[in-house]
């Protein structure tokens, strides 16, 4: 029997796939139910897929040609078939953001496909089984339930997710039991997480929403400042909220402020364009007309007229400046805002408003082909609990949907 633990994207894949190689497939899963984050991602709708893969984009600690490797080791045009052929789950793209949902913008059905997927292959469904702990067994292992009972497998999929939005079970408890196995791993953190500002001097702002371009830099030393080395830019959207920022573009950058924030790495200065279209030159041009026409016409065509306002106050003009007013002092405070704002970020909301987890088991682990963790035979690990995630837009399920294949069929290979 092989036992998969966790009913989540890449738990469901990997039972799906061990049971049509042929093996006796048990699913445990702790919660009532499986596929919660399913449930809950993209608003609802469930963006399934991305229509790329950018391995360029993904994060991890661990080896990025080992990365590569497993995230492409499904073609994107596979996984696609798989969920419109397969599951008769037909998906539709939205332009505007490259993401492709369930035609039926319905979270659930995507849920209720794969679980019916597993149903129909053979996959015994175990519900409120909670997996606290795994020893091995001679042969295979044996797995430990928080109410003391206990179950023999010759193999297990372990697909518990990392600790990101606990909630739904996914609570940490997987990653705590490879490392009493001894298998290696990198230290966690929340990623693709809002970030706070306290005291939240934006938060008459909140509300706001704009697609915008941000710059982490981790600045040059001795000296902090707006340069230093870049670390990553994003264009997006971006969301004053009530305690700080959020929107793609903000959770696209918010790990490299939560590992700084846990002494994973140096601190990084996010600077903000508003307007993407617009550099330094456009802004310094446009501000120089002699106009009677007013600074703050010209920045709200741009901008929203709260944020413009916000922007203009802080630069010290006022709001009835003409543009042939305009002093160059002024003028050059006006265009560094615009172009270059330092995001006064004080944290981030944790894992219980992360999308994903950062850090995790290191991907050289594992065997590639198989995802059986080399130290402990038998033993396969897929999805979030490994070391690497990907920007928001569908990366993540493309992240499970792969390697969950990957550990199915591993486990389920003649021979394993």
């Amino acid at each position: 029997m092989i036992a998969v633990v966790g009913a989540g994207a890449a738990g469901l894949v990997a039972a799906i796939e061990a049971a049509r190689a042929g093996a006796r497939v048990v699913l445990f899963e702790r919660m009532v139910d499986g596929g919660r984050k399913i449930l809950i991602s993209g608003g609802g709708r469930c963006n399934v897929l991305p229509t790329a893969l950018e391995p360029r984009r993904f994060v991890t600690a661990s080896s990025p040609h080992l990365l590569r490797r497993l995230l492409t080791s499904w073609p994107l045009e596979g996984q696609r078939a798989f969920f419109e052929s397969d599951l008769r789950i037909p998906l539709a793209l939205e332009p505007e953001t490259g993401k492709l949902f369930p035609v039926s913008n319905r979270a659930r059905e995507v849920r209720d496909g794969l679980v019916a997927a597993a149903k129909g292959s053979g996959v015994e469904f175990r519900t409120r089984s909670s997996v606290v702990d795994l020893a091995p067994a001679d042969p295979g292992w044996r797995l430990r339930f928080a109410d003391g009972s206990e179950v023999d497998a010759a193999r297990v999929v372990l697909a518990t997710g990392g600790e990101s939005v606990p909630q739904t079970g996914s609570d940490g408890t997987g990653l705590a039991i490879v490392r009493r196995l001894g298998v290696p791993t990198h230290p966690t953190y929340p990623a693709l997480t809002p970030l706070l500002e306290e005291p939240a001097s934006h938060a008459d702002l909140a509300g706001i929403s704009l697609i915008v371009t941000i710059s982490a830099r981790i600045a040059a030393a001795p000296t902090p400042g707006t340069g230093g080395q870049l670390q990553r830019q994003v264009t997006g959207g971006f969301l004053f909220t009530h305690r700080g920022f959020s929107g793609p573009a903000v959770l696209d950058v918010s790990d490299l402020a939560a590992r700084a924030g846990r002494g994973l790495g140096p601190r990084p200065n996010l600077l903000v364009r508003w307007a993407p279209e617009r550099d330094g030159n456009e802004w310094n041009q446009a501000l120089q007309r002699q106009s009677r026409r007013r600074v703050a016409t010209l920045v709200r065509e741009a901008l929203p007229d709260r944020l413009a306002d916000r922007l203009l106050t802080q630069a010290g003009i006022d709001l009835d400046t003409d543009l042939a007013q305009l002093p160059r002092p002024a003028r050059l405070r006006l265009v560094e805002s615009l172009v270059r704002y330092r995001l006064p970020w004080t944290g981030d909301e944790g894992f219980r408003k992360a999308e994903v987890t950062g850090g995790g088991v290191a991907l050289d682990a594992v065997d590639p082909a198989t995802l059986e963790c080399r130290s402990r035979p038998g033993l396969h690990l897929c999805g979030e609990i490994l070391d690497a995630f990907g920007p928001i837009g569908g990366h993540n399920f493309a992240w499970a949907w792969a390697t969950g294949r990957l550990a199915g069929r591993g486990a389920a290979a003649p021979g394993a």
